[in-house]
């Protein structure tokens, strides 16, 4: 299934409490349970201003409708092609040569 990444711009993201922060992801949940499997959050990150989103989706219409529906910005929304980190930039080991 497709990965994308949501920008949702929420000045004072960063300064929000626990509750908050517990009520946001309640109402998420909440509207992930009523559209069902077909689409799945996966993990945010809370900035200053901005939370970032990764959710598994078929599309970037039933993100929309996610937002829609539980009140969330979505300002932007991104497919993500691949992933790299550290160790895509290290070369692979070669097995040793015999003496």
């Amino acid at each position: 299934m497709p990965k994308y990444v949501i920008e949702r711009e929420l000045p004072g993201a960063g300064a929000l409490s626990p509750d908050q922060l517990h009520g946001i992801s309640a109402k998420s949940c909440g509207v992930l349970r009523e559209m069902g499997p077909s689409i799945q959050w996966v993990e945010s990150f809370v900035t200053d201003d901005k939370i970032y989103c990764v959710y598994l989706a078929p599309n970037e219409e039933a993100i929309r409708e996610h937002a829609t529906k539980g009140g969330f910005p979505a300002n932007r929304i991104s497919r993500i092609r691949t992933m790299i980190d550290p160790s895509t930039g290290e070369e692979a080991m070669a097995p040793a040569k015999a003496s």
